[in-house]
């Protein structure tokens, strides 16, 4: 299964962009405080409420980064359960449908651990030294995350 993600932080950066939901501008949220940066592309599925009141969050795998708004096909892998600041925030992991350096990768359990592990690790710590707490959970894959995303998309069409 494959989905739309809307770019919002290109991988590698420190900078936390967002669209805001009103005027469909980028702009700069903040630039994070630890000397970390994002592992993959970062951004939202479009019409859809996660339990954070925000659009679900989506990382993409890529081999070079994209830019703020850009719209990427992801190849849903699983997805990564979080707590951040209290809140549910889970985080749908895929890898670019249009990179060919992927195609070999059709389920989580073919990416190296180490990837996986450099992600939950960038969630462990990226917000540490704001002192947010951000508790990371297990990792589920592909039916679940299709559950997980149809739960989402009916959230948003229910508070239209």
């Amino acid at each position: 299964m494959e989905v739309e993600a809307t770019i919002e932080i290109p991988m590698g950066t420190q900078n936390k962009y967002e669209v805001d939901p009103v005027t469909r501008r980028i702009k700069l949220d903040r630039v994070l405080y630890s000397s970390v940066s994002y592992p993959s592309e970062y951004g939202f599925i479009e019409n859809t409420l996660a339990g954070d009141g925000d659009p679900l969050d989506i990382l993409v795998l890529t081999t070079h980064p994209t830019f703020p708004g850009c719209i990427v096909k992801g190849r849903i892998l699983g997805f990564l359960e979080l707590v951040d600041n209290g809140y549910r925030d889970e985080k749908v992991l895929t890898v670019n449908a249009n990179d060919p350096r992927y195609d070999h990768i059709k389920t989580i359990d073919d990416l190296p651990e180490h990837t996986l592990d450099e992600i939950k690790e960038f969630f462990k710590t990226y917000k540490h030294l704001q002192g947010i707490q951000v508790e990371v959970g297990n990792i589920y894959g592909i039916e679940e995350t299709k559950k997980l995303i149809e739960e989402c998309k009916k959230r948003f069409t229910e508070n239209q």
